[in-house]
Formats: C-alpha cells, structure tokens, sequence
C-alpha cells in the first residue's frame, strides 16, 4: 500500500525531472464537461484521440474518464490506450495531477500531490467545484502504488519548468498571484518549491503570457529543452502585447545563471498570429454559475510551446498559421532524435483554456540505482 509521507522529498533524494528525460508513461484526463467544452466537447474528444493515439506511439497513455463518459472514451480510443474510470471535475492533468519525482541512487519514483484550486478558487478561479480534481494526484499514485508528499501550497505543474539539474522557472504572477500563494511571501515559496521538487534555484519570471486564464502559466512562454537550454515564445513587433512581456523574459533569463552556474542559451520561436472566440463556438457552451464566461472576441493564448515531449515524439499545437511550419521545423532541431507530431485541430483545446502540454501529465521512469 503506497504511504503518505510527511518528510521532504528533496531531503529524501528525489528531484524532479525535466520533461525531456525518459517516460514510463502519460496520464490524461477526458473533456466532458458541457460549460468549459463546446458542442458537448465532442468536437474536443476527436482531438484527444489525436493526441493519446501520437503519445501512445512513444510511451504508454492512461486516459480517465467518468463514468458516464468510459464507454464512449473506451469506444473511441484505440486499444493501446488504457482507460481507467476516474471521477473529476475537469481534464486539466498537468496541473491537477501528481508531478512525478525521481530518485537517482536508488531507482524510486514518488509523487508530490500540490494543492489545486482551479486557478484561483473563488477569486478568480475558472470554475467550480475543484475538489474532486484535488483528488486526482492521489489517486493516480495509489493506481500506480507510489508513495505520495501532500505539499503545503498551491501549485499547477503548468506553472512550472524543471532542467532535471537542480534549476525551476516559473512566474510570480501565478504561483505569487493573490489567489494562490501570496499570503506565504516569495521566499516560502521558493523553500516550498526547492523542498518538494529537489531543486537548488528557482528562476522567477514576472509575468506570463497575455490572455492567459491560468494567471501566466510557464507552459506558453518558455520551457527547457535540455540542462542549459530554453526555447520561448517571440514576436520582432513591438506593438504587439505579448513584446514586452518577451523581452522581459528575454533579458531575464540572458544575465541568469542555472543551479550550476551555466549562462542559458535561449532559442526564440515564432509565435503565431493573435486568435479569438467566435460567435459560433460561443454559442456552443452551456452558462452555468462559477464557470469562467467566454465569449465571441474573447482573446486566446495560443502558443507553439505548449508542446509534450514523449519519449520518441515531440507532440505539438498547431494553428494553421504561417508560423506552423517554423515551429515544426524549429523542434526538430532542437529534438533530433524525435518524430515532430503536429495536432492541427488543437484549436478546440485553447477554447477550453489551454493546450497539447496542459491536458498531459508526463509519469517519468525511474533512473537506473547507483552502484
């Protein structure tokens, strides 16, 4: 029986890896829900099959999905895909599940299941109830028989980037935001973030992206492709409202040194052209109370960095837009051993909220024990 542990992973020995190192598997949730996923989220479960099924071909794929929902996630998904019923409150598993932590003298995978408020809880939060996604990092590890730490603060691993060495990003807007941790001040949090995912230094970001609902996620602005490398988003025009925010970024991480003491190198992809709800996909939502309200001309983050990275396949949004073929092109450069997989209907994910990298909980393998 996997325990619930009440020491500090980082004083354990475990740390956590960057999302390019070696996957036992992937974890995701199935959309259902009628006031977040237009048209009765059919529209965004055919992406979904997209998605599990390119995952699929590079580690194992878990998809949970209600009761209600199992025979028809069952039916659509391929059989390579396992499918386990889960009760949840939404799909969003890279931020309500488990962040997988990895042990290197012995071998050991745990989790850490942070606290979840669907991104701001009551203020400001994008919908309502979340307890029962506050549950899934748990059940996960006792599918999985994984000793789980219950971390003392609110965390979404989408606001979170790790080199696997010791060094985080993310952004004070998020996890420093009123409706998260503010109330603790920057340097608990940063002890917080150190302890619970063996890290060293923690890189602060003052904001994330613009017309993001999760309060600046790092998952659209910049994410480590390998120890010393960051790939961002970027724009050359300067009216536009993301450039300032990238230049900041830009700068920040130029003059900053990682956990080793390595300057980054940064690598800029293109970002593709502003998106907005139309009126049809507006009218395709159910109004319930407590639900983050979107409607035709609502602005959307779309960004070629909310991207998965499998073991053999680089799984990543596309917009059918001009910079589509500059960002396939860019990642395979940067990942040269993997297939690139673009998802061209990733559109119905953005309308929910987010994107490829946010609807997918990487579980990492465990590392070979010292001898």
């Amino acid at each position: 029986m996997p325990r619930s542990l009440s020491s500090l992973p980082k004083a354990d020995g475990f740390r956590l890896p960057g999302e390019f190192e070696p996957k036992a598997g992937c974890w995701l949730g199935w959309p259902e829900r009628p006031d977040v996923w237009r048209n009765g989220a059919k529209p965004a479960q055919r992406v979904w099959v997209e998605i599990a099924s390119a995952i699929a071909a590079s580690e194992p794929v878990t998809v949970c999905a209600s009761a209600a929902q199992y025979a028809n996630a069952r039916r659509l998904l391929p059989p390579s895909v396992r499918v386990v019923e889960m009760t949840t409150n939404d799909a969003w598993f890279r931020d309500s599940g488990p962040s997988f932590v990895v042990n290197d003298a012995t071998g050991e995978v745990r989790g850490v299941d942070f606290q979840f408020n669907a991104y701001g809880g009551l203020d400001g939060g994008l919908y309502f109830p979340w307890d029962r996604d506050d549950q899934i990092a748990q059940k996960i590890l006792e599918i999985e028989n994984l000793d789980r730490y219950r971390a003392p603060f609110i965390a979404e691993m989408g606001a979170i980037q790790s080199d696997g060495q010791g060094t985080l990003l993310t952004t004070e807007q998020c996890l420093l935001n009123r409706n998260r941790n503010v109330h603790l001040g920057k340097e608990t949090v940063t002890r917080h973030l150190e302890d619970y995912l063996g890290a060293e230094r923690v890189i602060w970001l003052p904001r994330g992206c613009k017309f993001d609902e999760t309060d600046g996620h790092i998952d659209d602005l910049a994410c480590f492709v390998r120890p010393g490398e960051v790939v961002m988003q970027w724009t050359d025009d300067r009216d536009d409202p993301q450039w300032e925010i990238y230049q900041e970024t830009y700068d920040i991480l130029r003059r900053t040194r990682d956990a080793r003491g390595r300057e980054l190198t940064v690598h800029k992809l293109p970002q593709p052209r502003a998106l907005e709800w139309t009126a049809e996909e507006a009218a395709g939502l159910d109004g319930i109370e407590g639900t983050h309200r979107r409607e035709a001309g609502t602005r959307i983050c779309a960004s070629y960095i909310n991207y998965y990275a499998g073991n053999s396949a680089i799984v990543v949004p596309l917009f059918d837009d001009p910079s589509d073929r500059i960002a396939l092109a860019t990642l395979a450069e940067l990942f040269p051993r993997h297939r690139i997989v673009g998802i061209e209907n990733s559109r119905e994910i953005l309308l929910g909220g987010g994107n490829v990298a946010c609807i997918t909980m990487p579980q990492y393998a465990p590392t070979p024990p010292a001898n």
